[in-house]
């Protein structure tokens, strides 16, 4: 079932291809059903949100229950028990330096938050420093902050004149991680103010993985120079590298770290960013100019922290680990049995996510195959959405083994139009 003639402007949509755009209804689990009970596999966890499934019970009487108590409330010099019991849990699953959480209500806006909170830092310390380190191919969002930090694109060449400077340092590709290593030492000489990195794996910039050894060198490169080290695990929180965090394999503790998506299981909008102690104290004054201006209107919106409470007490009380370990397992058993086509390429994991690339001539974010393999995967009841000719598959850890065989199906039978 399709929608009918709508004003809605969708996000990354190219209206002008014309391209179906299905009605959900509802959502149970990993599949996500129309009116006519069509189902489709959520194959990429609704954009890389929904952790334990859709409309997950505990989570959906968590929001019920927080409705009736208490919907929205100015967080500027007030608070609420959700907010106060989420933050709380925070801290005591994060490492003990990161002491501080402030909310906001998505990914692209935790990193704002982050880049905001370091340069306040030199700013209050008095130190001139402004400069932002990132990483090649990297994806932070798409606020004109998070965008000057990702990779320059067609995604964002309208919006070049309104980006800032930043210092860039090469993705460590197999064999070159040393290469990696130096250009980032050759940055912090010029103290800079951070270095932003997605730990362990580049989403929306390809699925590029890199060993968490270069992780925890990168970061103790930008510890020895005094750099601020800022970690998104936008997309990697939450159990996806196979860890609750990315940086857990590394031994790796930020200075500022991002979380959303995952956060609330995938329900409602949430993020936080959590930084060490120092960063807070900065601002902390009798002077009001020192003030860490930001905010949005629905910052810690109390119904989205009943959610992420209930998110982390699935997380203490159900076997989460050993649904991602067993969810990892099967992903890499049905990435092996394709992984000697001929047709694809750099056949990769990380935990919960497996992705290849199709060998094809016309490869790339524009790649034109991208909108027919979406096509070719709805038209077979999976959700999945390649990066150009890369297909990845990042489902809820609630998929059973039958619906991801159905995928992965899908997958093996989409090779024959590429």
């Amino acid at each position: 079932m399709t929608t009918p003639p709508s004003p809605i402007w969708h996000p990354f949509t190219q209206h002008g291809l014309g391209d179906a755009i299905p009605l959900i209804a509802r959502g149970e689990g990993a599949r996500l059903y129309d009116a006519d009970g069509n189902y489709w596999i959520d194959a990429i966890s609704s954009w890389w949100v929904t952790t334990h499934g859709h409309a997950h019970p505990k989570i959906m009487a968590a929001i019920r229950a927080q409705t009736e108590k208490l919907d929205q409330l100015i967080f500027a010099g007030w608070t609420h028990a959700p907010a106060e019991s989420l933050a709380a849990e925070l801290i005591r699953i994060t490492p003990d330096p990161l002491t501080r959480v402030f909310f906001s209500d998505s990914g692209s806006t935790s990193v704002e938050v982050a880049l905001k909170m370091a340069l306040g830092y030199w700013f209050n310390i008095g130190e001139a420093r402004s400069r932002i380190l990132v990483l090649d191919h990297s994806y932070h969002g798409d606020t004109i902050g998070t965008m000057s930090v990702g990779e320059r694109g067609v995604y964002n060449r309208a919006w070049q004149p309104l980006l800032f400077d930043v210092d860039s340092i090469p993705f460590p590709h197999e064999g070159m991680e040393q290469a990696t290593l130096d250009a980032l030492e050759a940055a912090c000489l010029q103290k800079p103010a951070a270095f932003i990195v997605e730990p362990l794996i580049l989403g929306a910039g390809g699925m590029l993985i890199y060993p968490a050894w270069v992780l925890a060198e990168m970061r103790s490169i930008c510890a020895a120079h005094g750099v601020l080290f800022i970690a998104d695990e936008v997309m990697t929180g939450w159990g996806r590298t196979g860890t609750r965090f990315a940086c857990d394999q590394a031994g790796v503790i930020p200075d500022i770290v991002c979380l959303s998506k995952g956060l609330t299981g995938g329900a409602l909008p949430l993020a936080v960013t959590l930084c060490i102690e120092p960063i807070f104290q900065a601002h902390y004054s009798p002077d009001r100019a020192k003030t860490f201006y930001h905010s949005s209107s629905y910052t810690a919106n109390p119904i989205a922290c009943a959610a992420a409470n209930a998110n982390l007490a699935i997380w203490r009380d159900e076997p989460v680990q050993q649904r991602i370990d067993a969810l990892a397992d099967a992903q890499a058993a049905h990435l092996a049995m394709l992984a000697t086509d001929p047709r694809i390429a750099n056949p990769r994991r990380l935990g919960t996510i497996a992705a290849l690339d199709l060998v094809v001539a016309d490869a790339g974010y524009l790649s034109a195959l991208a909108p027919r393999l979406t096509a070719f995967y709805r038209d077979r009841g999976v959700l999945l959405r390649p990066l150009g000719n890369s297909v990845y598959v990042m489902p809820p850890y609630c998929t059973g083994a039958d619906e991801l065989a159905e995928i992965w199906a899908a997958i093996a039978a989409s090779l024959d139009i590429a």
